[in-house]
């Protein structure tokens, strides 16, 4: 298999597995045109007045070591970053950035009755960002300090449903 496809495959099973933990649909259109890789849904209002709340993602995942300081300095194609950027969407969508190592039997570990995925993914909202004159990619500084975690899908979750974004 194509290594950029696995690595898609491999986010797309970790980002699942938080959100099968925390209770949520998840889905993705036929056709990626507009820098949505999966959505989020759960089912009915979750903390605020919106009902059966959803939240998108742009997922990417790379090989590269990214971290300079506290953040994750990722290079986001611009149309992406536009995309993300936008004010008057009526889902909140988010980038998660998953790290993996090159030796992909370092992603997963599999033994007896445990399956562990390994690495971190981090997240970011980019709602609101400035226009960026750049032509190609815009470098984004993905804080550390957002681990996507289950508990990060519901908060996220609970401020979709009060027509917020985190």
């Amino acid at each position: 298999m194509d290594p950029e496809v696995q690595k898609e495959q491999f986010q797309r099973a970790f980002v699942g597995a938080l959100a099968a933990h925390a209770g949520l649909n998840s889905g993705q259109d036929v056709v990626d045109d507009d820098s949505v890789d999966l959505r989020l849904k759960a089912r009915g209002i979750v903390g605020g007045k919106i009902r059966n709340p959803q939240i998108e993602f742009q997922l990417k995942c790379t090989f590269r070591d990214l971290v300079t300081g506290d953040s994750l300095a990722f290079p986001l194609g611009i149309k992406n970053y536009d995309d993300l950027r936008a004010e008057d969407l009526l889902s909140p969508r988010y980038l998660a950035v998953l790290v993996v190592p090159r030796d992909t039997g370092k992603w997963l570990d599999h033994s007896g009755d445990c399956m562990t995925l390994s690495h971190e993914c981090y997240w970011m909202s980019l709602r609101g960002y400035p226009k960026s004159p750049n032509t190609t990619s815009v470098t984004v500084h993905v804080p550390l300090k957002n681990r996507l975690r289950t508990s990060t899908l519901e908060d996220m979750i609970k401020a979709a449903s009060r027509s917020e974004s985190l």
